[in-house]
């Protein structure tokens, strides 16, 4: 197995992949608790040392899986895990406000079981609290000595460059791969611009450009894919060319569709630093190999060509799910 090497996001040095934890605890059907934890210490002896989760997922499930996973590896670890999105009467809502800003970094740290975040992001933008105020606050995290770095997730251009004024803003986290690449129009730009890493979530497509996906069916019955509308009817047919196209060149490079799509996006820049998420080893193992795969600017030309910005038929979210900063719309 390659040795994973690393990237900086700003000052903060951290493996070249990351791993998102948040399916070992919603959304993409059942997961099995020691399969998750295996799963992360897996990741730590492969190299890996940036994990993602947030207090959202699983209501606070995740962050106590995570917490007690790295209870004995708390210093081989990159902690990241964000806050704002709470669930309301069934309903998710966005709080952004400074107060709760102090109350949900406290409550992810209890969770935790650690005493700092070395990433701690705002989730999602709050339309009815200004950014500099919400910045303000996480700042003081820091000043506490709580939060080691600041991050943002799914927020625009201009919401960066204003938060950017408060405090330097280490990380983005948006959706970015082979079939959403909307980032790319002034996001990306922008957050190079200030010096602002980019860590893609879903870049692997939640899972479809690998491949593996052949039919809705495929999903279990608790699984959110099963509503969402690039994985729904003609939708799906369409984009199943995407993948099969996306599967031959793998084949001819002798490389998996993962790891083509993830070289993709490790391809786009040393400041990007994706989060493919998954709660078994088989798949985890798989990822990791894509720092291996080398793509030439033939090659890159190519990728392109099968995956111009827009080939994806269908929003990223179906309409129950689409709060956040616009025009990013949410994970």
């Amino acid at each position: 197995m390659t040795s994973m090497p690393t990237r900086r996001l700003g000052e903060l040095e951290v493996s070249a992949i990351g791993l998102g934890c948040m399916g070992m605890s919603q959304s993409y059907g059942p997961a099995d608790r020691d399969e998750s934890i295996a799963t992360i210490h897996r990741a730590l002896e492969l190299g890996i040392t940036f994990l993602d989760t947030a207090d959202v997922y699983g209501s606070g499930h995740n962050e106590k899986l995570v917490g007690e996973a790295i209870r004995e590896r708390r210093d081989d670890v990159v902690l990241a895990t964000k806050f704002s999105l709470q669930w309301v009467d069934g309903r998710t809502a966005i709080n952004g406000r400074p107060d709760y800003v102090h109350q949900a970094c406290d409550a992810s740290l209890q969770r935790l079981g650690v005493d700092h975040i070395d990433l701690y992001y705002q989730h999602r933008v709050d339309p009815e609290v200004p950014i500099e105020d919400t910045v303000g606050a996480m700042a003081e995290l820091v000043d506490a000595g709580k939060v080691r770095y600041l991050g943002l997730s799914e927020a625009s251009s201009a919401t960066i460059e204003r938060a950017c004024a408060v405090h330097q803003i280490t990380a983005l986290q948006s959706e970015w791969s082979l079939w959403t690449r909307d980032l790319e129009d002034e996001v990306v730009g922008i957050a190079r611009k200030f010096g602002v890493g980019i860590v893609p979530f879903s870049p692997l497509g939640r899972g479809f450009l690998t491949g593996a996906i052949r039919s809705p069916e495929d999903f279990a019955e608790d699984d959110f894919r099963r509503n969402n509308p690039r994985f729904q009817g003609e939708n799906f047919q369409a984009n199943l060319r995407l993948v099969d196209e996306v599967t031959a060149m793998a084949a001819e490079k002798g490389c998996t569709a993962s790891q083509l799509a993830l070289a993709w996006v490790l391809a786009q820049g040393e400041d990007v630093v994706p989060i493919p998420g998954t709660k078994r080893r088989s798949y985890l193992e798989d990822n990791v190999g894509a720092v291996a795969v080398h793509l030439d600017a033939a090659e890159l030309r190519r990728l392109d060509e099968i995956a111009p910005q827009g080939v994806a038929v269908g929003e990223r979210y179906s309409w129950q799910h689409s709060y956040g900063d616009s025009p990013q719309p949410s994970e």
